[in-house]
This record gives structure tokens, sequence and C-alpha cells, in this order.
């Protein structure tokens, strides 16, 4: 028994303390390929006023009257083409870089996952690590590039959960790493490594991120500039002057200016001006999910090859690659400093 045990009066509550947590967190995936659970997971996520500006009392009738009522039987197949045994790839991706962590931490930290949008949660996940005792926690958004409609939505998130909480937990949160040496590192050793692997040496490799409005950079969103700089890290330390870099921005959604060029607008203008063989990369999302899976790697083929290009390769995300999770091992293990 230890001096503090016995100093415990007889009838005080055994309350959990003292442990260290790190939560994960990636954006977020419906329970189902399926349009009820496609509505419900496009509902909360493009309720986000940090996803989309636009003043509740314009958006929220176009969101329930035209796009819950459209684009969820559309989105349900796509994700049907991407789905697995295990479920949506992102979220079997993120709990297996979780699983993979907590092997790297040891009984010393406790290692959980969760998704912005859907389940599980971070308020669920968040009380699921105080309840283990866990009264310091870092949140780690996994996402290299800050945007607020990303890194911030998941501070707010985890806010919201300690505004009602009596105790709260120490928070620390993982800062953006899109120009980190470990990242770019471990970026340029795995897609070295699968670029090696191909049958074909491609002309081109898009370097391909997540696409925003272009307002939030005139508003002041690091986001592109951080994109811009992770590719222009990556494109030194890969050093393949045997092939051309180009950066790109995908997903685009609505009528608004997005950030270019866009991914489907390079594919086919590379085709038409005489590029045959391309490859694709995604270094902004850690892990593969509909974006990679089904957008770029079956969608940005068929419009490659459609256009005129005769070789196109989809190079996977870091996952759960042994240089991806020696990054993320790297990067946590730093932000743990002073608790381990």
């Amino acid at each position: 028994m230890t001096w503090k045990e016995q100093q415990l009066p007889q009838d005080h509550t055994p309350v959990a303390s003292g442990r260290i947590g790190v939560l994960v967190v990636n954006l977020g995936t419906p329970d189902a390929p399926e349009t009820g659970p496609v509505r419900r997971y496009l509902a909360e996520f493009l309720s986000d006023r940090r996803v989309i500006e636009i003043p509740p009392i314009a958006w929220q009738p176009i969101l329930r009257g035209i796009i819950l009522n459209t684009r969820p039987k559309k989105s349900a197949a796509a994700y049907r083409e991407v789905w697995t045994e295990k479920g949506s790839p992102l979220a079997a991706i993120t709990a297996e870089q979780a699983e993979g962590l907590q092997e790297r931490f040891g009984e010393g930290v406790q290692v959980e996952w969760a998704m912005r949008y859907g389940e599980p949660s971070i308020p669920v996940q968040l009380e699921k690590l105080m309840d283990a005792g866990c009264d310091r926690i870092l949140l780690a958004p996994l996402y290299p590039q800050y945007c607020a409609a990303t890194t911030a939505t998941v501070v707010d998130k985890a806010a919201d959960w300690l505004r009602e909480r009596r105790w709260q937990a120490s928070l620390r949160t993982l800062p953006p790493y899109h120009d980190d040496d470990a990242y770019i590192d471990a970026l340029a050793s795995d897609l070295g490594r699968q670029l090696d692997a191909l049958d074909f040496t491609p002309e081109v490799l898009l370097l391909s991120f997540h696409g925003m409005p272009q307002r939030t950079l005139d508003k002041g969103d690091p986001y592109h500039c951080h994109c811009r700089k992770t590719a222009r890290l990556l494109e030194a330390r890969m050093a393949r002057p045997d092939i051309r870099m180009v950066t790109t921005f995908q997903s685009r959604f609505g009528p608004a200016q997005w950030l270019s060029p866009a991914t489907d607008e390079t594919l086919e203008a590379e085709a038409a001006k005489g590029t045959r063989r391309v490859a694709i990369a995604a270094p902004g999302f850690s892990a593969d999910c509909l974006e990679t899976l089904e957008e770029l790697a079956i969608q940005g083929k068929e419009q490659f090859l459609e256009a005129g290009g005769e070789k196109f390769a989809t190079l996977s995300c870091l996952n759960t690659s042994d240089a991806g999770m020696a990054m993320l091992e790297t990067i946590i293990r730093r932000e743990l400093g002073g608790w381990i």
C-alpha cells in the first residue's frame, strides 16, 4: 500500500487516475454502405459549420431538401465498391493503426481511436479513456496538413466533451505534421518502394490532396500552403528526376470555386497532351478511404484511360506500413514528452 493510499479515508470512493491516453482520430464513415447510414453520416458531416461555412438558414434547406434526398444513394453505391469484410476501409485501417501504436507503447499508454463523424465518436472514446484512469490525454487528429474543416473540428468536438465534465482531463493536441522530417521521410520511403514495384515507370506522379473551397485560403486557412509545402519537400526528398511530380486537389463539391488544379481535370489534360503513364498518390490521407480507393483508383483510372492514357497506378497511403507506423510513433511519442 502506498503512502497516498494509507491517507485515504475509509469512505473514499475509488477513482481510477494517473494513466496516459492517446486518441487517434480520422474523419469518419457511415456504418454501412447503404442509403440510410450514408444519409445519417452526411447529415452530421455536412451540418458542421466548420465544413460548410454557409449560414444555416440558407444551407439547411438545401441540405435537407435536395442533397440528403439525392446524394446518399450515389455515395452508398461508391462505398459498396470499396467496402471490405472488416467494414469501412477508413475505420478498419484507423483501428489497426491504434492497435499497432498500442503494441509500440505498451502498458504505459492506452491508445484508442475515434471518428469525427460516425462511430466510435470522440466523446465516447474520451470517456472510455477517463474511465480507465487516463487523466492526461493526447488528442491526435491524423491530418498532416492543418485545416479548420478537419483538425479544428476535432478539437471543437473534444472541447464540447470537456465543457460537460466536472473533472476534466488534461488535453494535448497533436500539431499538424505536414513538414515534419519523420512524415516526409516516411512518405518518400513508402512511395519510393511502391514506385519501384510497378511494372512501368510513370512519366508523372500526381500528388492529390483533398480539395477545399478557395475561400478557405482567402480567409487565412493554412491548408493550401501546408499541402504545397508537403509536396515540395517530398519531391526534393524523393529525388526522382525521371518522374515529373504535379500537385492537385480532388473531391470538389458544389458550385463554389475550389483549390486548383483539380485532380480529375489534370488527369484528362495530361492524357490529352500525350502523357501515357501516370501514378497517383494521396499524401494528405493517413489511411486509404473512399476518396483514394474509389475516387482515385477507380474513377481516376477510368478518366485517364478514356482520355488516352495507357498505364495508371494508385499508390497506397501510409496506412499500417512499417514506415507509416514508425512515423506515427515518433510524432506521438514526441508530444507525450514529460508524460512518459
